[in-house]
């Protein structure tokens, strides 16, 4: 069974930081890009980051570029999300989804949600004024 767990979420103050977790279990991890998703009350789902497991390929999007760092421990088949920097804009629930990324013929990294396969439950993030 495919498992894909956030977790790391809270209340932070603007300006401070936070690392979320996502644990993969149930498919081959190696084979995958995982993605960073997240969505705030009223808005569609928005990519936030994202890594190819097997060479370690990132990719941020321009929201995100410079505060946050994307990151896997494939040993144990965990990616991290580093936020540094936090805005009240970065408020919303943070979902982990993986995709599957066979890099010889699709050497771009997924960033759109209907790429993504298997989702997380999400995890809250709140960051105050």
């Amino acid at each position: 069974e495919v498992q894909l767990q956030a977790s790391g979420g809270g209340l932070v103050q603007v300006g401070g930081s936070l690392t979320l977790s996502c644990a993969a279990s149930g498919f081959r991890f190696d084979d995958y890009a995982i993605g960073w998703f997240r969505q705030a009350p009223g808005k569609e789902r928005e990519g936030v980051s994202y890594i190819g497991i097997v060479v370690g390929d990132t990719f941020y999007e321009d929201s995100v570029k410079g505060r946050f760092t994307i990151s896997s421990d494939n040993a144990r088949n965990m990616v991290y999300l580093h936020m540094n920097s936090l805005k009240p804009e970065d408020t919303a629930v943070y979902y982990c989804a993986a995709a599957p990324w066979p890099i010889l013929t699709k050497p771009l990294l997924p960033r759109r949600v209907d790429e993504y396969d298997y989702w997380g439950q999400g995890t809250q993030v709140t960051v105050s004024s």
